[in-house]
C-alpha cells in the first residue's frame, strides 16, 4: 500500500507538472521568463564550468589527458598547498562557528544590554571590503607596528603567515555562522527549553540536552559556510599568507607568473571539489537534518537567561570580540589620515588626494558596474525565485540547480571559467565591461533567488490567483502584486550583490583590463607596492560609500515597491457613511 501510495503520489506530481506546463505554453511573458532563463544559466554558468572541465582534461591538440592533473598529484608543493588550505579552512570553520554561536545565542537568549549594538558589530564584517582586516594586522603587529613597535619595542616581528591570517578569516567570516545560528535560535520553541527547566534541569544541563543537539543542523550549516569561504579566500591569503601558500593563490601564481593556464586550470579544479561537496552536504543533507519545533500553535514569550554567572561571562566574550573588530577598523580608518605610518604620524588628507587622483577611474568602474550588476541580478533573482517557487514545469529543477551553483564555485575557478569560455569562439567578452556585469549577476544572485524564494513561499497562492481571475496576466501580477511583496528580499540580494560585486576580488582579479580596472585590483596592486596607508583611503572611501548606497537602495526601493491602492482616498469613508445609514 506505501508503494501505492508512493506511486500514485509522483503519478499526480507528474500530472500537475503537465497540465502547469501547458497553461505556461499559453502564457506568453511566462513562456520568454522561462526560456530566457534558461539560455541564460546555460551560456553563463554551465558553458564555462564544462569549459574548464575540457580544458582541464585534454592535451595541446585536444585529446583526453590526465597528464597535467598526475604530474599535480606527483608533486610535493601543491599537495602541501592542498593540505595547508583544508587545514587552514576547518581550523577557521571551527573558530568562527564557535564566535558566531556565542554571539548567537548571548543576543537569543540572555538579558545583556546594547543588543543592537552586538548585531552591528556581527554583521559589520560583511559590509567591509577585503583587505581592512590584513591592513590593521599589519597597521597593528607589523615592523613598524603601532603595538609591537610602538608600544612592546619590537622591530622584527613578522606577521605575514598562518596564524595572522586565521585571526583574519575569523573576524572576516564568523557573521555568517552568527547568523546561521540566530535564525536557528531563534526559531526554537521556548517552550521546550522551559520544560526541562521546569522539571529541575539546570540552565547548563537545558543546554547540553534540548538547546544544542536542535541547533546542531545549523553548526554544521555554519562550519560548513564558513570552510567554503575560507578555501574560497583569495584576498587574505594574497596579501598576508607569506609563505603560508593556499590554493586560491596557488592558482593565481601558476597562471600569472608562470604562464600556466593548463595547470592553473587543474589546480582550480581541485579546489572546486572540496568547496562544492561542502555545499552539496550542506544543502541536501543538513537541511533535511533540521529539528522543527515550531508548530503554529501559540507559544509563551521566552524567558532570557538573567543568572549573572551564565550572562555575564558570554557578555564580556562578545565585548573582547567587539573591542578587536572596532580597533582594527580604527586602526586602518586613522591610517588613511596619517603621513607615513610608523615613521610620521601626522594628520593629512595626502592619502586621499593620491588615491583619487591615481585611482579614480578604478573606483568609479567599480560603482558603476557594481551598480549595473547588482541591478540585473537583483530583478533576474525575484524572477527565478518566482517561476520556480510559484510554478512547476518541466526544467524547473535545472533552473533551481544551476541558478544557485555560482554561491558554491571558488572566485577564482570562476574567472578562469570565463577566460576559456568568452576569450575565443562565438561570444568574445574578455577585456569588456560586459564580462565583469556577467561576473557580478551570476555570481551574486544565489543570495537573491533565495531570499526571494523563500518570501514566496509564505505568500499564499489565492492572492495571485484573485488578480488573475480579475483578468490580470501573470506579468501584471508580479509587477503589480507579487514585487510589491518581495521589496525585502529584493533589498537584501540587492545591498548583497552590490557589496560582493564593490569587493570582489578573486572572480575579477582575472577579467579587469586597463580600461576596466577595479577598485580592488588597485587596492592589492598598492598591497605589492607596500602602500599601505594609500590602500587604507581606498578602504575607507569604500566603507563610506557602500553606507550611503545602501541608504539609497533602502530609501528607492521603499519608495517605487511600496504596495500602491487604486481606491480613492475618501471611498473608504464613504462607504462606512452609507454602511451606516
Amino acid at each position: 500500500m506505501a508503494n501505492a501510495a508512493g506511486s500514485g503520489g509522483k503519478s499526480a506530481a507528474r500530472l500537475k507538472r503537465r497540465n502547469e506546463s501547458k497553461m505556461i505554453m499559453r502564457q506568453p511573458i511566462m513562456l520568454i521568463s522561462i526560456l530566457t532563463v534558461i539560455v541564460l544559466l546555460l551560456l553563463f554558468v554551465i558553458y564555462p564550468l564544462v569549459k574548464i572541465l575540457l580544458f582541464s582534461l585534454t592535451d595541446a591538440s585536444g585529446t583526453f589527458s590526465l597528464a597535467t592533473a598526475a604530474e599535480i598529484f606527483s608533486t610535493s608543493r601543491y599537495l602541501k598547498t592542498f593540505g595547508r588550505t583544508m587545514v587552514l579552512g576547518v581550523i577557521v570553520a571551527v573558530i568562527a562557528t564557535f564566535i558566531g554561536y556565542i554571539f548567537a545565542y548571548t543576543i537569543t537568549r540572555t538579558n545583556v544590554p546594547c543588543k543592537g549594538f552586538l548585531k552591528t558589530i556581527a554583521t559589520l564584517p560583511i559590509l567591509s571590503p577585503p583587505f581592512i582586516l590584513c591592513l590593521s594586522i599589519i597597521f597593528l603587529f607589523g615592523r613598524q607596528g603601532l603595538i609591537t613597535n610602538g608600544l612592546l619595542n619590537i622591530t622584527d616581528n613578522d606577521v605575514y603567515g598562518m596564524g595572522s591570517l586565521i585571526v583574519v578569516q575569523v573576524l572576516s567570516f564568523f557573521p555568517i555562522a552568527y547568523m546561521t545560528l540566530s535564525g536557528i535560535l531563534s526559531s526554537i520553541d521556548a517552550s521546550v527549553e522551559d520544560a526541562a527547566c521546569n522539571m529541575g534541569a539546570s540552565r547548563w544541563h537545558t543546554f547540553w540536552t534540548v538547546t544544542f543537539p536542535l541547533s546542531l543542523p545549523g553548526i554544521i550549516s555554519g562550519c560548513l559556510l564558513v570552510f567554503i569561504q575560507s578555501l574560497e579566500d583569495f584576498s587574505n591569503p594574497a596579501t598576508i599568507g607569506g609563505d603560508f601558500t593556499t590554493l586560491s593563490v596557488e592558482v593565481y601564481q601558476t597562471i600569472t607568473g608562470s604562464y600556466d593556464m593548463q595547470k592553473g586550470s587543474v589546480l582550480a579544479l581541485l579546489m572546486l571539489v572540496p568547496t562544492m561537496l561542502a555545499y552539496l552536504l550542506n544543502k541536501y543533507w543538513v537541511n533535511k537534518k533540521s529539528f522543527v519545533t515550531v508548530t503554529g500553535k501559540p507559544t509563551q514569550a521566552r524567558k532570557l537567561i538573567d543568572e549573572p554567572h551564565i550572562k555575564w561571562p558570554l557578555f564580556a566574550v562578545c565585548l573582547v570580540v567587539a573591542a578587536v573588530i572596532i580597533l582594527f577598523y580604527g586602526t586602518v580608518v586613522f591610517g588613511s589620515f596619517v603621513k607615513t605610518w610608523g615613521y610620521d604620524y601626522t594628520l593629512t588628507l595626502d592619502q586621499y588626494t593620491r588615491a583619487l587622483q591615481q585611482g579614480w577611474d578604478s573606483l568609479r568602474n567599480s560603482i558603476i558596474l557594481g551598480l549595473i550588476g547588482a541591478l540585473i541580478g537583483g530583478l533576474l533573482g525575484m524572477v527565478i525565485a518566482y517561476i520556480t517557487a510559484k510554478r512547476d514545469y518541466y526544467g524547473k529543477r535545472f533552473i533551481e540547480v544551476s541558478s544557485v551553483l555560482m554561491f558554491a564555485v571558488p572566485g577564482t575557478v570562476l574567472g578562469i571559467a570565463y577566460i576559456l569560455a568568452f576569450n575565443t569562439g562565438f561570444l568574445v567578452l574578455t577585456g569588456t565591461a560586459a564580462i565583469l556585469v556577467i561576473v557580478f549577476v551570476f555570481r551574486n544572485m544565489p543570495v537573491a533567488i533565495e531570499s526571494g524564494t523563500t518570501t514566496l513561499l509564505q505568500i499564499d497562492n489565492s492572492i495571485e490567483e484573485a488578480s488573475t481571475i480579475l483578468g490580470a496576466g501573470s506579468g501584471y501580477s508580479f509587477r503589480r502584486i507579487s514585487l510589491p511583496m518581495l521589496r525585502n528580499a529584493f533589498f537584501s540580494g540587492l545591498v548583497y550583490s552590490f557589496v560582493k560585486a564593490i569587493t570582489a576580488v578573486s572572480a575579477i582579479i582575472f577579467l579587469v583590463s586597463p580600461r576596466w580596472d577595479l577598485v580592488t585590483s588597485k587596492i592589492y596592486t598598492l598591497f605589492d607596492q607596500a602602500k599601505y596607508s594609500q590602500a587604507a583611503a581606498f578602504v575607507t572611501m569604500m566603507v563610506v560609500i557602500l553606507l550611503v548606497f545602501i541608504g539609497i537602495f533602502n530609501g528607492l526601493i521603499n519608495l517605487l515597491l511600496a504596495p500602491r491602492s487604486r481606491v480613492p482616498k475618501g471611498a473608504g469613508i464613504h462607504e462606512k457613511t452609507e454602511e451606516t445609514k
